[in-house]
């Protein structure tokens, strides 16, 4: 019998704050930031299907990515870094509002 090298799925955690702020997001919004995590754990953490998804330019490790979990107002977005793509872990670092976020702590 042939077996096939699949691919473990990645696994997707939140960090202690971006748990405590996805409690507090309107539902709809904490729906899209689940159906997110979703994706990543199926396709990791590349998510160009996402609205203004894109990496943050000049993070300390090259890999911490955004996008927006909404078109309305107010603006809601979601940060992850990927913590080991060898062992494919992903990390959601923060889930909020756009005014909320301070990307240069990612920087």
């Amino acid at each position: 019998m042939e077996t096939q090298d699949k691919q473990p799925p990645w696994k997707v955690s939140f960090s202690a704050k971006a748990a405590k702020q996805a409690k507090k997001l309107p539902p709809e919004i904490r729906d899209r930031l689940f159906a997110l995590k979703l994706e990543m754990e199926q396709t990791g953490p590349a998510q160009v299907t996402w609205r203004n998804y894109g990496l943050i330019v000049s993070a300390k490790t090259k890999d911490v990515h955004h996008c927006h979990l909404n078109s309305g107002r107010p603006r809601y977005v979601a940060v992850w870094q990927v913590t080991s793509r060898m062992i494919q872990v992903i990390e959601i670092l923060y889930a909020g509002p756009h005014g909320g976020v301070n990307y240069s702590h990612f920087r």
